[in-house]
């Protein structure tokens, strides 16, 4: 990303909804903007293998494994305002498990992209099911938007929900059921 772009780009903006960006509080808008923009977008700028860093382990283990209330902050591809929540992923494995750190950090990279929230959540799906190979994966993401909130219908207390499931989570209702029963249980926190 060329922040002096981005820097010159925000200057004409604020300028086009008629600001002046020569006002003292807004002189160093521009500068702040293409740093915060840098930052909300550094997921282009990562890819799996360096996220995974080489902790998937040969493992015997075939029970399921929940990462539970994943804070996410992503940016809506449609009106650039952010949207947000939590992202709850599970697994069960076939031979190979993934440092546990390692699922928010996938979950990190993809949010940290102009996002839809259905897209953003099948992608941390079909990754974790390509690096591992697993029996199953289920990913849910429960997120507040706030092109809903702030403009468009206004209405502040909606969220939406996406999941993406595969293998036996999607083929199986018992094993679905048992994934969404552990992600709603209140005594998790």
């Amino acid at each position: 990303m060329n922040k002096d772009v981005v820097n010159d780009l925000a200057k004409k903006l604020l300028e086009e909804i008629g600001e002046d960006p020569g006002r003292e509080g807004l002189v160093k808008t521009p500068q702040r903007i293409a740093e915060s923009y840098e930052f909300l977008t550094k997921g282009y700028r990562q890819n799996v293998e360096d996220v995974l860093n080489g902790a998937v382990f040969n493992e015997k283990y075939d029970e399921m494994v929940v990462v539970n209330n994943i804070d996410f902050y992503s940016l809506c591809e449609h009106h650039l305002l952010p949207f947000y929540g939590k992202v709850h992923v599970a697994y069960i494995p076939d031979g190979k498990i993934v440092g546990l750190s390692k699922i928010p950090r996938i979950v990190e990279m993809f949010s940290r992209r102009l996002q839809v929230q259905e897209r953003m959540t099948q992608e941390i799906a079909d990754t974790l099911a390509k690096q591992l190979q697993p029996i199953g994966v289920a990913v849910v993401s429960e997120a507040f938007h706030m092109c809903m909130m702030m403009r468009g219908v206004e209405k502040q207390n909606s969220s939406a929900t996406a999941s993406a499931m595969h293998g036996v989570f999607k083929e199986d209702a018992r094993t679905r059921m048992e994934f969404l029963n552990l992600i709603s249980s209140k005594n998790l926190r």
